[in-house]
């Protein structure tokens, strides 16, 4: 089995680069003019971001166009290092500083702002969960991470049933209820918390035990 905390790193960490991309693009489309403010929506008057309020953004740069190339640029560069190079040292610290700058260039709120989380989430990656093997009986940790794949279908399901799911029910069904916004956030959530604490069961029992005496 590959290390269930890299590629839950490196699957959500794409996702989230994706919906900066998303943002990116709608800030380009409103041109070369000054956003209304540090926070904007990114797809003002669009119907079918209706539901999420027109996908509420941030910026400190003062112009619309260049937030929205800058945006789209950090949020390539987070999805290539999610996926290629976030497993080297210090490649969860740099994921945490990319998310970061995407949070300050139009790359929307919730996409940055979990991807700090993961962030944090890659700097696990290599290390070697003696907690939990102190803690935490064999059949335990073989079982959490034999049901782990299952978590982490669910919490890829939630999120896409963020974005662009619920965008998708607003805009074709005509369901505009902020109660499923907020319920389908705790989902994704819970289920994010459920994948990272079976994906770190699964780790502490396929990984040896490192000679150095390295700690989780």
């Amino acid at each position: 089995m590959r290390n269930a905390t890299k590629v839950t790193v490196s699957t959500l960490g794409a996702l989230m680069g994706v919906a900066g991309i998303e943002h990116g693009i709608g800030e380009i489309l409103q041109g070369n003019i000054a956003p209304s403010g540090i926070m904007f929506p990114s797809w003002p008057g669009s119907a079918f971001f209706r539901i999420v309020a027109g996908e509420p953004a941030m910026t400190i740069i003062p112009n619309l166009l260049v937030t929205g190339i800058l945006a789209i640029l950090f949020s390539l560069i987070f999805i290539a290092w999610a996926s290629l190079f976030v497993q080297r040292k210090y490649g969860g610290l740099v994921l945490i500083l990319l998310a970061m700058v995407m949070l300050l260039v139009g790359g929307g709120i919730i996409p940055p702002v979990l991807g700090i989380m993961i962030g944090v989430l890659g700097t696990r990656i290599n290390t070697q969960f003696t907690w939990w093997r102190a803690h935490l009986s064999v059949g335990l940790r073989h079982f959490l991470g034999e049901i782990w794949p299952w978590f982490f279908v669910v919490c890829l399901i939630a999120w896409l049933l963020l974005f662009p799911g619920i965008n998708l029910l607003g805009y074709f069904l005509g369901v505009n209820d902020p109660n499923l916004t907020v319920i389908l956030i705790f989902f994704a959530l819970g289920s994010f918390l459920l994948t990272i604490l079976s994906g770190f069961a699964s780790d502490s029992s396929r990984q040896p035990i490192s000679q150095s005496g390295a700690i989780d």
